[in-house]
């Protein structure tokens, strides 16, 4: 019997270049790559408490008479990149949230006609009022932007937590 595995003999071939990984190698590379994943994961998770205990611009976004009953501007806010929707409810009545729906970032409208803030993505529905989810895929509610009213200005303040 000679010193030749029975494989060999059976694929007689060989190549200089052969590079076998060991099984301490594959391991390490598995360790390696879900670790990675983990983290990557981890920022996506933590993205959302991304605003907790900054402090927030206090910004004008419109002049109560620019938005109609049942009327919408939009605007940005905190920074320049993340867009914003005000709506006016009724006479003495405003509410701001970000215009990305909490599921996949699909921009969000406001439908005058169901009173709903709709995302036509995955047909997710948020309450006009407080932003919570009421049909759709959407896992949490709208974040609120904080309003006030002074001097005939409609303010924007901070966002709400939660």
């Amino acid at each position: 019997m000679s010193g030749v595995p029975k494989w060999r003999e059976d694929f007689p071939i060989t190549w200089g270049a052969d590079n076998y990984t060991t099984r301490r190698e594959f391991t390490k590379f598995l360790v390696l790559v879900s670790g990675a994943t983990m983290l990557g994961n981890g920022y996506f998770a933590l993205d959302r408490f991304r605003w907790r205990g900054e402090s927030f611009p206090v910004v004008e976004v419109a002049r109560v008479e620019e938005v109609p009953v049942g009327g919408v501007k939009l605007f940005r806010y905190p920074t320049a990149d993340v867009p914003a929707l005000l709506i006016r409810l009724a006479e003495d009545e405003f509410a701001a949230f970000f215009q990305r729906c909490t599921h996949l970032s699909c921009p969000v409208h406001y439908s005058e006609t169901t009173g709903r803030i709709e995302c036509p993505c995955h047909q997710g529905a948020f309450d006009a009022r407080t932003g919570q989810v009421l049909a759709g895929p959407a896992p949490r509610p709208l974040p609120r932007i904080r309003l006030r009213i002074a001097g005939g200005a409609v303010i924007a303040e901070g966002v709400w937590e939660g």
